[in-house]
């Protein structure tokens, strides 16, 4: 009879069998709470790399926004984390007695983080449905990465061989090798990733990358032929400058046939044609030779400006020498038939006239006052030759003709512009 009043059952004395109970709840309650603390940091994890994802994608006022509300809702689960903590810990639930009450104890302050963990599960939960759109969108962005940042990296690799392939034939690229190594930061940039530099600046960094790479990979490519090119140019240029030099021996006679044959008004302003020819062929031959040293040294910008210089200075020379010839071709022409270059101008303005009045009873004095004033000059230039007595000033009547002649082909383009 006293051996079972005091074994209460098999469970050991009865006061214990209360305290049995609340610590199994209280345990019950550790097990839920410890369960929703998982599932919080599970979906905390998924949070945090949803946010790098935005974070890493744009700046705008709904990032930053969106930004700042987790911001606030992490130190919100930090505070029920803290809590969850602070439960366990208020009780050991293990151990082989308790005291008084703790159990209890335990099991409310366990269901309370309970409590507060299930609620920022469902904060948290919210918040990522809210930043899905964004999330989106970010990863849209980010799937553009990882394509831009190899079609960077492929036309550096383009880039670099075709340098080693220049070298290989003989020449430095010196400057193209230059611009290629100042894109190494950029891609140690590229290489960092877009959690570093976020993806709106990879893409671009990605872009301008690719763009100079190319730039140079095809500058690279097109050096040979440059060169060549260059050479060309040189022996070109030296083919004109002897060819000016032989046709300079010729401008004297031409000049000496003028000063024989015309009066000094029609051949004063070619007098120092002669000296200038051999001016040029000087500087001509001394830029070219600068030119040459340029090439020699792979200064391929400094070599095509020179050149460009050089055929300049020829053409304006092959000009002159061309002026003496063609005045003295025109003098010899118009002396003996000067009527046919009177007939010429007058035929140029009779055609202008014609055009002014089609379709008209009264011309435009737009039109009309310069082709008449044009009239009146051949007249004038008619009479001055025809009074001047034995050296008249052939040139001063053919730069008269021509300047009627002009005016009429001014006033015929003036009227089509108009019509169209």
């Amino acid at each position: 009879m006293s051996g079972s009043f005091g074994s209460g059952g098999g469970r050991g004395p009865w006061w214990r069998r209360g305290n049995d109970a609340q610590r199994d709840e209280a345990v019950a309650a550790r097990d839920a709470a410890q369960l929703a603390f998982y599932d919080l940091e599970s979906a905390q994890r998924e949070a945090e790399l949803a946010v790098e994802t935005v974070r890493a994608a744009e700046e705008s006022p709904m990032v930053r926004q969106a930004l700042a509300d987790y911001q606030g809702l992490t130190a919100r689960i930090n505070q029920g984390t803290l809590g969850y903590f602070a439960a366990l810990d208020s009780v050991n639930l293990d151990a082989v007695e308790l005291p008084p009450g703790a159990a209890a104890q335990a099991r409310q302050r366990l269901e309370q983080a309970h409590r507060e963990l299930t609620a920022r599960q469902a904060e948290l939960t919210a918040f990522l449905t809210r930043l899905q759109p964004l999330v989106q969108h970010a990863e849209q962005q980010l799937a553009q990465v990882a394509p831009a940042v190899e079609r960077a990296k492929q036309e550096l690799l383009g880039a670099t061989t075709a340098l080693d392939a220049v070298r290989a034939a003989g020449l430095t690229a010196t400057e193209a090798a230059t611009r290629l190594a100042a894109l190494a930061p950029e891609l140690t940039k590229l290489n960092e990733g877009v959690t570093r530099h976020g993806i709106r600046d990879t893409l671009r960094r990605a872009e301008e990358v690719r763009r100079q790479a190319a730039h140079i990979r095809a500058e690279a490519e097109q050096l040979p032929e440059q060169a060549a090119g260059i050479d060309r140019r040189l022996a070109s240029l030296r083919t004109r400058i002897d060819a000016l030099r032989t046709r300079s021996a010729a401008v004297e006679p031409t000049l000496s046939e003028l000063r024989r044959g015309f009066a000094s008004a029609c051949w004063q302003d070619l007098q120092r044609v002669p000296q200038q020819l051999d001016e040029a062929v000087r500087s001509a031959e001394s830029r070219l030779e600068g030119a040459a040293r340029a090439r020699d040294e792979q200064r391929w910008v400094d070599a095509t400006a020179v050149l460009g210089s050089v055929r300049a200075l020829l053409d304006t020379a092959d000009g002159s020498a061309q002026a003496v010839a063609d005045r003295l071709r025109r003098l010899t022409a118009v002396a003996s038939e000067p009527t046919a270059e009177v007939e010429r101008a007058r035929f140029a303005l009779r055609d202008a006239q014609r055009l002014a009045m089609a379709g008209r009873s009264t011309p435009d004095p737009r039109h009309a006052g310069p082709l008449d004033a044009a009239v009146l000059r051949v007249d004038r230039a008619v009479a001055a030759l025809s009074t001047a007595g034995r050296h008249p000033d052939y040139w001063l009547f053919l730069t008269e003709l021509d300047a009627a002649r002009q005016v009429a082909a001014d006033i015929v383009a003036m009227i089509r512009a108009t019509a169209h």
